[in-house]
């Protein structure tokens, strides 16, 4: 069977086949150490040349996930995906459990991120703010795929904060959103919208209460559908 590659922007059939091979990965319970199939095999099985399956495993061994013995063949890493994943989340299997328990995080931390973003964000990054916020708006409105664009938001209103830390902090959390996306196809798609531009709004009107009470409206209605697909 050949793959047909997903609808997303801003990823290659490499970078699609490596996180076909990564969710097998994680399906599988491969453990540290486990060999996957060869080069050969995995053309095969994904139905793409070996090329591209060659491409794809160098993705996840620049990410730390694979790790290649000469002569012996492929393997999982004991790093575990460590150089863009930290926390190790990608290779954890209950993704609804993951995705709710980020979103956890991101509430205790994101609406006061937003708080602090309104009271210290500087003119140039509320006007890049407002160009990412109409930039999910767009992709939305086009009915693409708008996970990165997203991301990119919340991670400006970090930068807004003025809080080093955070800023260098929330990345590591913010998988979340693509985890979200994937989860629940994108159903909130109005929602993101509009709770996008309160939330704009708010920092760019020096509110900080209004900030901080927007992302966290914002974080529970995604919370919310999360919740209701336990068990599905």
């Amino acid at each position: 069977m050949s793959y047909e590659p997903e609808n997303r922007t801003k990823q290659t059939l490499a970078e699609q086949v490596a996180e076909q091979i990564l969710n097998d990965i994680v399906d599988k319970d491969l453990e540290v150490g486990a060999k996957i199939p060869n080069e050969f095999e995995l053309a095969e099985k994904i139905g793409v040349g070996r090329g591209t399956i060659r491409e794809a495993v160098k993705i996840l061994v620049s990410r730390e996930i694979l790790t290649i013995r000469r002569g012996a063949g492929t393997f999982v890493s004991e790093r575990q995906g460590l150089l863009d994943d930290p926390l190790g989340l990608c290779l954890l299997k209950d993704k609804t459990h993951l995705a709710l328990d980020l979103l956890s995080i991101r509430l205790m931390l994101e609406p006061e991120i937003s708080a602090l973003a309104a009271a210290n964000a500087r003119p140039e990054q509320l006007k890049e703010l407002g160009k990412l916020r109409d930039q999910v708006e767009e992709l939305i409105n086009r009915g693409e795929d708008h996970t990165h664009a997203d991301i990119l938001f919340h991670r400006q209103i970090a930068a807004c904060s003025g809080n080093l830390v955070m800023e260098k902090l929330i990345p590591v959390i913010h998988s979340s959103i693509t985890l979200f996306v994937d989860l629940t196809n994108a159903r909130l798609k109005q929602e993101t919208i509009d709770t996008h531009r309160e939330i704009t709004d708010c920092i760019v009107r020096k509110d900080p209460e209004g900030a901080r009470c927007a992302m966290y409206m914002h974080l529970t209605v995604n919370r919310r559908l999360i919740k209701s697909l336990e068990g599905n």
